[in-house]
C-alpha cells in the first residue's frame, strides 16, 4: 500500500516541468492527481502517459475558473487534501522598465493564483483535519533576483502567504511549506536562454552559463529533485515540518 492511496491531489501548472514531475511522483505514491493548466492538449498528453493523472483546464488568473475547476475536480475525485501551487511565470524586467500592466500580470499568476488555489482547497483539508499545501516559490523569493523585481516580489509574497497560513493552522493536521528552487532544467530555461542571448549578442552558451552558475553546485537542477522534496513533505514523519522555506539550490544562497 502506497502512503497516498485514497488521497486526491491538485497540482497547478501540472502539465510540464516541475509540476508534472511532482504530479507523477504523487500518482506513483497512490494519489489521484488533478493537473491543471491553460493548454488542454498539453495536459491531456501528460495524463495519457501516466496512470492517476487527470487533466483539468484552469486559468489561475481567473477566480471563477479556479472556483469552478476545483469544484469539478472535487465532484469527480473527492476532497482535495494535497494542494501543490506550482503555476507561475518567470519573466524578468528591470523595475525602471516595468509597466503597471506587466507588474499586475506577474502578480496575477504567481501570487494571486497561489492564494486563490489554496483558498479553494482549504475547506476539504479543514473537514479532514489533514492537508498538505506546497507552494513552489523560488530562490528569487529568498534573496531577490537582479533584473526581475516583479518576479522576485511575487515569489517573496508566496513565502509570506505560506508562513501566515502555517500560523493560522498550528496544532492541526494541516501543514504549509514553500519550495524554493534555483534554476531548474525546464522549458523556462530554454525561453530564458533565448531572451538573454539576444541581449548579450547571441551567445547561447554564455546565456545558459549565466543561469547555471547561479546554482551553487554549478549545474541545472532536475525537476525530479524538486518532486522528491515535495514527496517528503507529504510522507509520514513530516508532520512537524510547517511554515518552512526549503531552498533547493545546490548550496546556501
Amino acid at each position: 500500500m502506497e502512503h497516498l492511496d485514497g488521497k486526491h491531489a491538485l497540482v497547478t501548472g501540472g502539465g510540464t516541468g516541475i509540476g508534472l514531475a511532482i504530479a507523477k511522483a504523487l500518482a506513483t505514491a497512490g494519489a489521484q492527481v488533478t493537473i491543471t493548466g491553460r493548454r488542454e492538449e498539453v495536459l491531456a498528453q501528460a495524463a495519457s502517459a501516466t496512470p492517476g493523472l487527470h487533466p483539468l483546464a484552469m486559468d489561475v488568473t481567473d477566480e471563477a475558473s479556479i472556483k469552478d475547476g476545483i469544484a469539478s475536480a472535487r465532484a469527480e475525485r473527492g476532497p482535495i487534501t494535497i494542494c501543490v501551487a506550482n503555476a507561475g511565470v518567470a519573466t524578468g524586467r528591470k523595475l525602471s522598465k516595468t509597466s503597471l500592466d506587466f507588474w499586475r500580470d506577474v502578480m496575477s499568476v504567481n501570487l494571486d493564483g497561489c492564494f486563490l488555489t489554496i483558498r479553494e482547497c482549504l475547506p476539504d483539508m479543514e473537514a479532514a483535519d489533514w492537508g498538505r499545501v506546497i507552494a513552489i516559490s523560488s530562490i528569487a523569493g529568498v534573496k531577490g533576483l537582479k533584473g526581475a523585481g516583479a518576479y522576485s516580489a511575487s515569489k517573496h509574497g508566496v513565502i509570506g502567504l505560506i508562513r501566515s497560513l502555517s500560523e493560522d493552522y498550528l496544532a492541526t493536521g494541516l501543514t504549509f511549506n514553500a519550495l524554493c528552487p534555483a534554476y531548474v532544467e525546464t522549458d523556462i530555461i530554454t525561453r530564458n536562454v533565448d531572451a538573454i542571448s539576444e541581449r548579450i549578442g547571441g551567445d547561447r552558451d554564455a546565456a545558459l552559463a549565466m543561469m547555471r552558475d547561479v546554482n551553487k553546485h554549478k549545474r541545472l537542477i532536475k525537476p525530479d529533485e524538486i518532486a522528491s522534496a515535495a514527496m517528503w513533505l507529504t510522507a509520514p514523519g513530516s508532520e512537524s515540518v510547517n511554515g518552512q522555506v526549503i531552498e533547493i539550490a545546490g548550496g546556501q544562497m
